[in-house]
C-alpha cells in the first residue's frame, strides 16, 4: 500500500466526504430569505415612522433608518441576542446592513481587553474598514462621473 501524502490526503478527503453531514441548501436560502426581508420590513417600518412623525421625506429618511437599524443591532449584538439571530438567519442577517453593524462590534467587543484606542479603536473596523472604503471611494467615482457629464452637457 502506498503512503504518500498525496494518497493519504486523498484518503482522507472522502473519509471526510463520507461523514460531513449534508447542509439543507434549500432551508437555508428560505431562512436567509425570510429572515433577510424581516429586517428590511422592520427597516420600513422604521423609515415609515420617521416620515410620519419627524417630518422626513423620502429622499432624507434613509440616512437616520440605517443609522437605526444599526444602532439596533449593535445593541442585540453587545447583549448576545443577534448571534442566535443570524445562526438561524444565516445570509439574512448579513447581507442587510445589519451585517455591517454587527461586523463592526463584534471586533470592538472581541478587542476590548486591549484597551480602548489599541483595542476597540484599532480593531473596531478590520472588517467592515473595507466596506467602508469601498461605498466612499465609489460614492466618490460617481459623484465624479456625473459631475464630468453635467459639466459636458451630456446630462
Amino acid at each position: 500500500m502506498d503512503k504518500s501524502p498525496s494518497t493519504t490526503k486523498k484518503t482522507y478527503q472522502k473519509l471526510a466526504q463520507q461523514k460531513e453531514r449534508k447542509r439543507p441548501i434549500l432551508k437555508n436560502c428560505i431562512n436567509a430569505f425570510f429572515f433577510g426581508g424581516l429586517i428590511c420590513t422592520i427597516g420600513q417600518g422604521i423609515s415609515t415612522f420617521y416620515m410620519y412623525f419627524f417630518d422626513f421625506t423620502e429622499q432624507t429618511v434613509g440616512n437616520p433608518t440605517t443609522a437605526t437599524l444599526i444602532f439596533i443591532t449593535m445593541l442585540l449584538t453587545g447583549f448576545g441576542v443577534y448571534d442566535h439571530i443570524a445562526q438561524y438567519a444565516g445570509a439574512g442577517t448579513a447581507v442587510p446592513v445589519t451585517g455591517f453593524g454587527n461586523a463592526v462590534i463584534s471586533a470592538a467587543i472581541e478587542h476590548r481587553s486591549e484597551g480602548f484606542v489599541q483595542g476597540v479603536g484599532g480593531n473596531m473596523f478590520k472588517l467592515a474598514g473595507s466596506v467602508i472604503l469601498f461605498g466612499v471611494f465609489s460614492a466618490f467615482v460617481v459623484a465624479l462621473i456625473k459631475t464630468l457629464l453635467l459639466e459636458w452637457g451630456i446630462m
